[in-house]
Formats: structure tokens, C-alpha cells, sequence
């Protein structure tokens, strides 16, 4: 497949390649965000503690980030499009896998590890290929693509707990299983750059395989292999150090709040219907933020703190709910702050490393939080088997969270000493040649 265009065009097929992002974005981790649903049918399945079957969602969410630089590696090699494909096979089939039932090993295996392999091949290059394609209007871009997955949770709330109630747990993963197919078909739209071509490509283009120095400059910004070096920069590991923390806290509301409505003795119906509020104030908090975002008022790194803290607060104040009402209340504001943040983190990952290493970036990212992913819910399953009492696990959530935003500060204040010391040598006035009098004393 020869590529199109060695440039961001900003538009054009880029909203195609979004919309698609988009769709991609809603059958994978709108599918892990409301898994919960089966939280409780799997638990009294195989009669096992919270911890132990919250480890299903823990595999899939590590295998998710540990996939990612492997995703990423593949983009490089070959095309965004091939491994979005391959993603899409691989997460039908885990969760089709998953209708057997076997025992909890079986569904560590299937719904956990092939089911995060496939979001992981899928996810990644597809938020990828969305910022290859957006430069000026890149954060926008991304907001519109990630709010797929809310917009796919809203309604697989309900439809998900309805083919529980018709189907049961088991035929419900065999359905969805067939609904992932469709990721395969949204990876066919994901036309190719110039920018994730085959070196080969590039070295033809040269006539004679030493690429001239017009064709360097026009590829310069294209790195053909992984590079591996950016744990060596100190702003990266300390987003990478925000990224595991906040990964330990990210996966824990959506996976607990359905149990904690039970122990209120909130109704299922009315239980389906906090995930829609989430995924709708999600929704709105991904357009709101990736919109003001794209104004470029204020720098993304600062938005991104602001937005982590208030989530930080909305968790903490969550577990004071006593009823459905209040319930809702903090549940929609946890839900549009973490919308929020999801539409910029990507955004600041780009302005952390700079486009020509992104691909390699976003891959060791996830590389790196998937260390938290893996942690954070079993720890907060096992403080809720320790205290009894669910609440537990969103105070573990929202501590995490605060943590986090201090490293985003310390990068904020990295990059604020690093750009006053450009300026200062900028500003240096140039050494005075000498004079012919001086030259001639010499």
C-alpha cells in the first residue's frame, strides 16, 4: 500500500480515519468499561472472592498495556491498518471463547488475555494513527475519537445487562464476541501516511537506495524502528510515572461501582443506568476539554493536572453516597472530569516527545502503566475483601490519583526550567568580533 501523504492534512480523510477511531474506541474499551455488568454473574458462577475475579479484568488490562509496544512496533514495520485488523480478530475471539465457561483459569486465558491483546492491537494504532493525522487540530481529533468509547458505553449499559437477563452471562460474550468483528472493518478505513510506510518505501524514492538530502528532510520526522531510548529522558519517565499511578486508580469506579449500588440495595435496572450517566457525562467532558483544549488558552500539561485533581476529589466524595440519587450525582462528576482527562493525556504525550518518536512513545507508555493497571484492581479488590465494604476501594482510587498529579507537576516544572534556559542563551548577545587594532597588537 503506497502511502498518500507525507503530511498532517488537519482534515479531510483525517475525520474518516476519526470516525473510525471512534468505532474502534467503542467496541474495545467501552467493552472493558463495562464489564462490571458481569462482575457479579462470574462471582457467584464459580463461587469466587472479589479478588480472585477481579483478576479477569486485571489480565485483560495488563496484557492490554503490555501489547502495546508490540502494536506499536507492528505500526512502525508495517501499516496502522494491518494491526488494527489483526486486533479486531483477536478480541472476537476472546471474547467468543469466553461463552465456554470452563473455569476461572479458562477466563483468565480468553476474556482476559486475548481479549486484552486484541483492545491492545487495536486501540493503539488506532488513537495513533488519529494524531499522525492532526497537527493544529490534534487534541480536537482525539477528544472526537476517544469519546467513542462513551458513547458505546452509554448504550452497551442496558443492551449489555439485557442479554445477561435473555441470554445469560455466557451467550451474552458470545454475542459480543460477534459485535468485535466490526473493529476489522473500521481497520480497513485506516488509509496509511507516508509518515507509517516501509523504509523501503522511503529508499526507492532515492532511485538508488541512498536516500538524497531533499528526501532525508521530507522524512525526517519518520523513525522506521522502535526507539527504545526514550526511558532515558527524564520528561518522559516522569509521565510515565503519572501514567501507572493514575492506571491503578483509572480501572477500579468502573469495575466497583455496580457492586457498591448492590450493597446500597439499588435495583439492577437502576444500577445499568449509573454506567449510562457515566458514559454520557463522559462523553461531554471529552468534546468540552478537547475542544477548549484546541483554543490553546492554556498548556495541555496544565489542563491535564487540573482535570486529574478534581477526579482525585470526586472519587474521595463518592463513597459518601447513601442513595440512588446521590449516587448518580457523584458518579456524573467523576465521569466528566475523567472524560476531560482522557481527551488531553494523549494530546500532552505528543508535546512530551515530539511527533517523530510517538508511535515508540505511546507504546513503552502503556508498557509502563500497565504496571499499574495490574496492581491497581486486585489491591482494591483485596481492601474490599479486608474491610468488607466497597467503598474502600474508591478512597484506594482517589489517594492513587492524588499521587499522580504530583508528578505532573514536577514535569511542568521541568519544562518551564528547560524553556528559561533556551530563552537566557537566546537572549545572549553575540561575542564582538575583534578589531583590526587588536589583531594587529596580537
Amino acid at each position: 500500500m503506497q502511502a498518500k501523504d507525507s503530511n498532517p492534512p488537519d482534515g479531510g480523510y483525517g475525520w474518516v480515519v476519526v470516525v473510525s477511531a471512534f468505532m474502534v474506541m467503542g467496541l474495545t474499551a467501552a467493552v472493558l468499561k463495562t464489564f462490571g455488568l458481569f462482575f457479579v454473574e462470574i462471582q457467584q458462577h464459580f463461587d469466587e472472592l472479589a479478588s480472585t475475579t477481579s483478576w479477569i479484568t486485571s489480565v485483560t488490562i495488563v496484557i492490554f498495556h503490555l501489547g502495546a509496544p508490540v502494536a506499536s512496533s507492528l505500526c512502525v514495520r508495517y501499516t496502522h491498518r494491518a494491526v488494527v485488523i489483526t486486533g479486531g480478530l483477536l478480541a472476537s475471539s476472546g471474547m467468543a471463547l469466553g461463552f465456554l465457561g470452563l473455569n476461572m483459569v479458562w477466563m483468565y486465558a480468553t476474556t482476559g488475555f486475548l481479549q486484552g491483546l486484541g483492545i491492545s492491537f487495536s486501540w493503539t494504532p488506532a488513537i495513533s494513527i488519529v494524531s499522525h493525522y492532526f497537527s493544529k487540530r490534534r487534541a480536537l481529533a482525539n477528544a472526537i475519537a476517544s469519546a467513542g468509547e462513551c458513547a458505546f458505553a452509554f448504550t452497551f449499559g442496558p443492551f449489555f445487562q439485557w442479554l445477561i437477563s435473555q441470554y445469560g452471562w455466557k451467550g451474552a460474550l458470545l454475542i459480543i464476541g460477534g459485535i468485535q468483528l466490526n473493529i476489522c472493518v473500521c481497520g480497513v478505513l485506516m488509509r496509511p501516511l507516508a509518515s507509517s510506510s516501509l523504509r523501503s518505501e522511503t529508499e526507492t524514492l532515492s532511485g538508488n537506495g541512498a536516500p538524497r538530502k531533499d528526501k532525508e528532510e521530507k522524512f525526517s520526522g519518520t523513525h522506521k524502528t522502535f526507539n527504545w531510548m526514550l526511558v532515558r529522558r527524564t520528561e518522559f519517565l516522569l509521565y510515565a510515572i503519572f501514567g501507572i499511578l493514575a492506571a491503578m486508580s483509572f480501572f477500579v469506579p468502573p469495575l466497583f461501582l455496580v457492586p457498591l449500588s448492590y450493597s446500597l440495595g439499588i435495583d439492577e435496572s437502576w444500577t445499568a443506568s449509573l454506567l449510562s450517566i457515566l458514559a454520557i457525562v463522559d462523553f461531554v467532558g471529552r468534546l468540552l476539554c478537547g475542544w477548549y483544549a484546541n483554543l490553546h488558552v492554556v498548556k495541555t500539561v496544565h489542563l491535564l493536572t487540573m482535570t486529574i485533581t478534581l477526579i482525585s476529589t470526586s472519587l474521595m466524595l463518592l463513597p459518601l453516597a447513601n442513595s440512588y440519587l446521590s449516587l448518580a450525582i457523584f458518579t456524573g462528576f467523576y465521569g466528566f472530569f475523567f472524560g476531560a482527562t482522557v481527551a488531553v493525556h494523549i494530546t500532552v504525550l505528543a508535546d512530551v516527545v515530539g511527533m517523530p518518536d510517538f508511535d515508540s512513545a505511546l507504546g513503552l507508555f502503556m508498557l509502563m502503566r500497565s504496571t499499574g493497571g495490574f496492581v491497581g484492581p486486585p489491591l482494591a479488590g483485596l481492601i474490599v475483601d479486608m474491610t468488607g465494604d466497597y467503598r474502600a476501594g474508591f478512597y484506594m482510587a482517589g489517594a492513587t490519583l492524588a499521587l499522580s498529579a504530583g508528578s505532573l507537576v514536577t514535569l511542568d516544572q521541568l519544562q518551564q526550567r528547560k524553556e528559561r534556559g533556551n530563552q537566557t542563551k537566546s537572549e545572549k548577545p553575540p561575542l564582538p568580533y575583534p578589531s583590526i587594532h587588536h589583531l594587529k597588537l596580537q
